[in-house]
């Protein structure tokens, strides 16, 4: 009689399954980039068989848009947090500019390079990189909008001074991934510099409020 005790296998529940694909298709997407997201690929992190990666997403243009989309929604939850994560509006703007900059924010940059660059090309991710930026945005400009009822921020237009603060993290983040690393103290603290002016906050408001 042979000893081997076969393993019984566990079916996962499905939105289970699917939840742990996206979430090995981001880690991939994050650490490789987004052409390194192949059902086979998946598959292989996940030790199962790529057909059960195709059962989720038939198409692989399906899950590359998951895994930037689940990757980009998660770091605006880290960074920005709908719920406010600091006593005032200035310290949660200034906890978010504080976060964004340094490795561990270049990882997420590198990621919306490569996202916006593959787009051109593919429909589905264009329309969830259209999304993301919505989303980012959004939130943003609901904090600035907050912060001017509560007193704390004075604009008249808290949209224009969102985006412009994206585009300056957006400019930054390229920045950092080109062969060129110094970034000066000054253009560094730009989003803040900027944020301070826009928001009507004295000089240095935005470093004693992130201390």
């Amino acid at each position: 009689m042979s000893s081997s005790v076969q393993r019984k296998r566990i079916r996962k529940d499905p939105a289970a399954r699917r939840a742990e694909i996206v979430a090995a298709a981001a880690a991939v997407a994050l650490a490789e980039g987004l052409e390194c997201v192949t059902l086979r690929r998946i598959a292989e992190e996940l030790a199962v068989r790529p057909g059960l990666i195709s059962h989720y997403f038939p198409s692989a243009e399906d899950l590359v848009a998951e895994a930037f989309g689940s990757a980009a929604t998660g770091e605006l939850d880290r960074l920005l947090p709908a719920e406010r994560a600091a006593p005032t509006h200035t310290g949660q703007l200034a906890r978010f500019l504080a976060r964004t900059s340094g490795e561990e924010y270049d990882a997420i940059s590198r990621l919306w390079i490569n996202a916006r660059h593959l787009s051109r090309y593919r429909p589905v991710l264009r329309d969830r990189v259209a999304r993301q930026e919505a989303a980012w945005r959004g939130r943003l400009q609901d904090l600035i909008e907050d912060g001017v009822e509560a007193g704390e921020f004075v604009t008249d237009d808290p949209l224009t001074v969102a985006v412009q603060l994206l585009v300056l993290l957006d400019g930054l983040g390229v920045h950092a991934n080109t062969a060129t690393p110094e970034r000066p103290a000054a253009v560094l603290r730009m989003p803040l510099t900027t944020a301070e002016r826009e928001l009507g906050l004295r000089p240095g408001t935005l470093d004693e409020a992130a201390g």
